[in-house]
């Protein structure tokens, strides 16, 4: 599996994808919207999830590349909503970028080019992105793809106690 756009490869991992995704997993900045930084195990397990996924269901985050040069960039794909979050089921999009690639519109590029497979070759009705109500970058991401608030959604996110700033949590919605 391999998308491309102008700028960006976005594929399948690797292992030679490993470090650079843990160096990027471990950057209190890049996680701070992603429930904190992950151990080696943790990253190790998020990659696993990815390749399990795509097995099962033609979908996973898969690995940003930048055309030009290689560089790992992040990642970015489409996996079911997890359980935890009081939706009905739901395919998520969802994107993690190293600090270097921030603000380049790489995210935005990367999303649309996977929900654009989503639609194309899984045949999804819907896509859905959810953030913390307080992270503004991910909601202009959200935002420039096109996606539509849906604020009747939004929920308290059972993952984060009542007093974290966090626990709020909004729902943007792309249909076909």
């Amino acid at each position: 599996m391999r998308l491309e756009t102008e700028r960006l490869v976005i594929r399948l991992w690797r292992v030679e994808d490993f470090e650079p995704f843990a160096q990027m997993s471990v950057d209190p900045q890049v996680m701070q919207w992603l429930g904190g930084v992950l151990t080696g195990e943790q990253a190790q397990a998020y990659k696993v999830r990815a390749d399990d996924s795509f097995a099962a269901l033609g979908m996973c985050r898969m690995v940003i590349e930048r055309r030009a040069d290689g560089a790992f960039l992040g990642s970015c794909g489409l996996m079911p909503g997890h359980e935890t979050v009081p939706l009905p089921p739901f395919t998520d999009v969802g994107w993690r970028l190293a600090r270097q690639a921030w603000g380049q519109g790489y995210a935005s590029e990367a999303a649309a080019a996977v929900m654009a497979d989503g639609f194309a070759r899984l045949g999804l009705d819907e896509i859905i992105a959810i953030t913390a109500q307080i992270n503004v970058r991910s909601r202009a991401v959200m935002e420039r793809l096109g996606m539509a608030r849906d604020a009747a959604s939004d929920f308290d996110h059972p993952a984060f106690e009542p007093q974290d700033p966090m626990r709020r949590t909004v729902v943007y919605r792309m249909a076909r």
